[in-house]
């Protein structure tokens, strides 16, 4: 049996990170480790990062296999995966030293949540936090399908203006990948 490393991705107001942390409260999901994404938590520690994406790339990338690897084989949810970073920096694959094919067997199963910003002005509204317009979120999340696209067991949910429907079908879709 596989243990089960799943990569939860998205680009910005795809319910992401909520859909994570709702998860974290659910029994089904408590002998799984969460790791949180780590681009904030870099961006929090030198700011100067958002001016050289190589190097706060290679340091994501290092950090991320690091704590992968301190798992020694327990199943985690991730929020973002090695492969997200090329989907902002493709240029960093060469870099670093991988492939996606070498990258993609770190996971057994990627799931892409779909960016509000599919269903318009209404439903995704940029903030100091989420500065991205409706275009720049859209061509992130087709960057992110891109990369992602060729593991063996990527999955897309579709965007949905009712979030518990898409929740509903996050959950779902983990389970069976995970359980």
């Amino acid at each position: 049996m596989n243990i089960a490393k799943i990569v939860i991705t998205g680009a910005p107001a795809s319910a992401k990170t909520e859909f994570i942390e709702r998860l974290k409260l659910m029994p089904d999901f408590a002998h799984f480790t969460f790791l949180e994404e780590l681009a904030r938590k870099l961006l929090s520690e030198k700011t100067s990062y958002r001016h050289h994406p190589v190097e706060f790339h290679s340091r994501i990338y290092a950090r991320q296999v690091k704590r992968e690897e301190q798992l020694n084989g327990r199943p985690f949810i991730t929020d973002r995966g090695t492969v997200d970073g090329f989907a902002f920096h493709p240029n960093s694959l060469n870099i670093i030293g991988t492939t996606l094919e070498k990258e993609y067997q770190r996971y057994t199963a990627v799931i892409q949540l779909g960016s509000s910003a599919q269903l318009g002005r209404k439903y995704y509204q940029p903030d100091e936090i989420r500065k991205e317009t409706i275009e720049e979120a859209m061509a992130i999340e087709k960057a992110l399908a891109r990369v992602w696209s060729g593991h063996k067991e990527y999955n897309y949910i579709e965007p949905n203006a009712n979030i518990e429907k898409k929740f509903e079908h996050f959950v779902k879709l983990v389970k069976l990948l995970a359980l």
